[in-house]
């Protein structure tokens, strides 16, 4: 009788549960039409003035893609944190107010520059295909407002379904933006034949995108290791040491961004080789740090370290340039990040169903 009454009870809070997470995602599916329905209307608006309802090109100066581009940073930005404020909850709630802070600021220049860049690219791209062309006035307004609308939409919806995998997203999406938008403004066309960090040193604004996509490109792996180490039950008891390591990897990235290679060259090259030495370290111990761990996941884990020493010998022999070693070792190092975000998602589950099975059999 009681394991009926329990069972029923169960079902009725799974259904009631079910029915506020519907009303929740309805309520937010609508307030992020409507953010995107005004940006729409500002930007288009905005854009009247700012090209007199006149023809412009589709990309450089003065063009439609650089209004819709910057248009549409600011609304993800903005969209970005409206849509936090509204997703907030209990537990968001816990923790230290300064690195919450920190970590939405970072997000949300994240996705500011994502859009800032995306936009840029997609007329750049636009105007190699359609030499010669130019966009005519009411086109300008409504091209304006659809990219501004459609980019706070997305914005807002990442910004509400805020997870783990998400997270890791935005991260591998803003590198590999940010440096390709460096490397194809940048000032010096043969910046290759020196190294990956030679996009950073000069002043000019392709040098600024690379050292600042660095620099929130570390907080943003600062994050996701609290994040994910968070989500660990206590019976993980390395988890706390896979932490160190991962905002260890945050932190010198960071610094890589901040001390350009030609004013600090000693600790540009030590903060440098500190990522890839905490790497390592984190990829070796991890068996022993989380046991629970596939063993595929390890082993590729070994592979990925394997691949950077062998990277960094044919460096040594002259075989490979420093520009190919630092972005094969980069793509490497952050594709095991965002495998390892998804294994701890995978671990976690696990632990909570056999949480929800130990409870069950102990009623």
């Amino acid at each position: 009788m009681d394991a009926t009454v329990t069972a029923h009870t169960d079902t009725l809070v799974a259904a009631r549960s079910d029915l506020e997470t519907r009303e929740r995602e309805s309520a937010r599916e609508t307030i992020g039409l409507q953010i995107s329905v005004v940006a729409f209307l500002l930007a288009a608006l905005a854009a009247l003035p700012v090209f007199g309802f006149g023809s412009a090109p589709i990309a450089g100066p003065g063009s439609v893609g650089q209004y819709a581009a910057i248009a549409s940073g600011v609304a993800a930005a903005i969209a970005f944190i409206l849509g936090r404020i509204i997703a907030k909850d209990h537990q968001e709630s816990k923790g230290s107010f300064g690195l919450r802070m920190l970590d939405t600021a970072a997000f949300t220049v994240a996705v500011g520059i994502i859009a800032l860049l995306g936009w840029t690219l997609v007329a750049v791209i636009m105007e190699a295909g359609l030499i010669g062309a130019v966009v005519f006035p009411l086109p300008v307004v409504l091209l304006s407002g659809a990219a501004a609308g459609g980019t706070a939409y997305v914005s807002y919806f990442v910004s509400t379904h805020l997870d783990l995998q998400l997270l890791a997203t935005v991260l591998a999406v803003f590198l590999a933006i940010g440096v390709l938008a460096s490397m194809l403004t940048a000032s010096d066309p043969n910046w290759w034949q020196d190294n990956l960090s030679a996009l950073g040193m000069t002043d000019d604004v392709s040098a600024r995108t690379f050292n600042l996509t660095l620099i929130v490109a570390g907080v943003l792996v600062t994050s996701l290791a609290r994040y994910a180490t968070s989500a660990l039950p206590a019976a993980h008891r390395g988890s706390r040491a896979v932490l160190t390591c991962l905002v260890l990897i945050g932190i010198f990235l960071a610094c890589v961004g901040i001390f350009p290679v030609d004013q600090h060259f000693a600790l540009h090259t030590g903060v440098a080789s500190g990522m890839a030495v905490a790497f390592g370290v984190l990829v070796i111990s991890l068996r022993w740090w989380l046991p629970g761990v596939s063993t595929t996941f390890v082993v590729l884990g070994y592979v990925f370290a394997v691949t950077v020493v062998i990277l960094a010998v044919l460096f040594a022999v002259g075989y490979y340039t420093l520009t190919a070693v630092e972005l094969i070792a980069g793509v490497v190092i952050f594709s095991w990040i965002i495998l390892f975000i998804r294994a701890v998602d995978v671990l976690t589950a696990t632990d909570d169903v056999q949480a929800e099975a130990t409870s069950r059999l102990e009623r």
